[in-house]
């Protein structure tokens, strides 16, 4: 991941709400682990956890500690002394988010600190954001006059609807500037998600056929094996469709979808992704209804255990008609991408975890190859963007096959980052914390991204809001059978995670 052109971050206290929380512990304390390993960030980058649970740093520590020996992030002794030098620089502040005194404590540590740069992290509960971010402002901690710099890096969700969301905006905005505001989609820090902006603009061969004479459909899937878990009470004022279809697979689709910038810079590519998003087609009631269908999951065997129905999962209420699993046909009307659709799925419990975008390509207009076995004609070509895990890339192609009879086969190109550069244990988090460091907006969503992308689900919102319960799939499975329905009155099938045509699926 490092590079002898990237200079370390500047210095700076990291400050994070939330810091004895499960986020901290298993993404953001290791992120600056595997930096501090890097080289990305130095001894000039402090930390300041602040925490509703009473205790000083020594009690931070001890629990960072006890989950860093179990976790595998300091397993080598590299990772080991990353660590060591990082806790030297941690310090902790109790007291309630809501109240002034946290942030007249915050204020004097940043007063008597190596730098007045801060970066102010929320790994809190969504219903925080606008109070934390009221409060920093009212006490002085956004104020940039001194020269230092002020940030808020907000986590998702983002808002659990258009009206919501707008609310928030409004709010963060009254507070602070734009500039200032990074509001983090992890899967932005993924390797092959800002890959697909190099792939398609580096490479004339691919970005020649990226339009609607050369591609039939786009499907984006994000299928997780797990199930709802622990987190029903969450989950179930969420459901999929909130919890990661106007964020996480939005943020793919404009990846694919924008138009060429005039520029790599922060706000040239912003623009872009934001018009993508004001571009996708607002349904009404009875479009919503036959372009979006949901299901929960029933009982039934996963990964070698008996799960539960979703409905009789703690925490859920058992009259819930909230979806565990959500498949939706889009469309991006503009010149580009007109009649192309775009169809979208995510669940939980699903067959395997798999989150990749498929581009098909259309069919060749003339195939005068024999035929020597049933298949009407020849497959179409696909790339495979694999998203997570084993992040790589796949080019589906037609071939000869060896012999002296003239016959075709599918075979797959693959390539995986694995195998060609040394990315070691990430957690994708890196290079959204260096950004959000040196000030490069270009991973983090702005404000009318985040808008364009609500008013978009909005319809399926209101209309699932009215009534009706979402269909039953089985553990294991890839979803409803209303999820083929959805795509098969197209005359189209999902892609099987997998599936590649010339390989053995292991």
């Amino acid at each position: 991941m490092t590079s002898p052109d990237v200079a370390p971050a500047p210095p700076l206290t990291f400050v994070i709400f939330g810091a004895t929380g499960d986020l901290t512990r298993r993404l953001l304390i290791p992120t600056l682990i595997n930096m501090t390993h890097n080289g990305l960030v130095g001894e000039d980058l402090h930390v300041l956890g602040i925490g509703i649970e009473p205790g000083n740093v020594e009690m931070l520590l001890e629990r960072l500690d006890a989950f860093l020996k179990t976790s595998g992030d300091i397993e080598d002794q590299e990772r080991k002394a990353a660590w060591q030098s990082l806790r030297k620089r941690i310090s902790y502040i109790s007291g309630d988010f809501t109240q002034n005194a946290v942030y007249k404590s915050i204020a004097d540590y940043l007063s008597h600190a190596p730098s007045a740069n801060a970066a102010f992290y929320f790994a809190v509960p969504p219903s925080f954001f606008g109070d934390i971010a009221e409060k920093l402002s009212e006490n002085g901690l956004t104020d940039e006059t001194t020269g230092a710099f002020r940030r808020i890096a907000i986590e998702k969700p983002f808002g659990h609807d258009l009206a919501s969301a707008q609310a928030l905006n409004a709010r963060l905005l009254n507070h602070a500037e734009e500039s200032q505001i990074y509001r983090i989609d992890h899967f932005l820090g993924k390797e092959t998600v800002q890959n697909i902006m190099t792939t398609r603009f580096a490479n004339m061969m691919i970005e020649a056929l990226w339009n609607n004479n050369y591609i039939d459909h786009v499907q984006i899937t994000a299928a997780e094996l797990v199930d709802v878990g622990l987190r029903g009470k969450f989950y179930d004022a969420t459901g999929a469709l909130r919890d990661m279809v106007p964020n996480h697979l939005f943020q793919l689709l404009a990846m694919v979808a924008m138009e060429p910038p005039n520029s790599f810079d922060a706000e040239s590519i912003r623009n872009e992704k934001a018009k993508v998003l004001k571009a996708l087609r607002h349904y009404s009631r009875e479009e919503a209804t036959q372009n979006g269908v949901r299901g929960a999951y029933a009982a039934g065997p996963l990964a070698g255990r008996d799960l539960p129905a979703y409905t009789e999962t703690a925490d859920i209420a058992p009259d819930s008609d909230t979806e565990t699993f959500v498949a939706l046909k889009l469309l991006v009307d503009t010149w580009r991408w007109a009649g192309v659709p775009f169809y979208l799925r995510t669940g939980k419990a699903m067959k395997t975890r798999d989150t990749e975008v498929v581009i098909t390509f259309r069919q060749v207009p003339f195939a005068q190859f024999p035929r020597h076995d049933s298949r009407p004609q020849l497959p179409p070509n696909r790339l495979i963007i694999q998203v997570q895990p084993d992040e790589g890339l796949d080019m589906e192609i037609s071939i000869k096959s060896p012999g002296l009879v003239l016959k075709t086969a599918p075979i797959s190109l693959d390539f995986r980052y694995a195998d060609r550069f040394d990315i070691g244990k990430q957690t994708g988090y890196e290079s959204l914390f260096y950004e959000l460091f040196v000030g490069d907006q270009t991973l983090f969503q702005r404000a009318d991204g985040i808008e364009a992308g609500w008013a978009a689900v909005q319809p399926f919102l209101d209309l699932w809001a009215e009534g009706g319960k979402p269909d039953p799939y089985a553990p294991g499975s890839m979803g409803p059978a209303c999820a083929d329905e959805l795509i098969g009155r197209d005359g189209r099938i999902w892609h099987q995670p997998g599936d590649k045509p010339g390989r053995k699926t292991v």
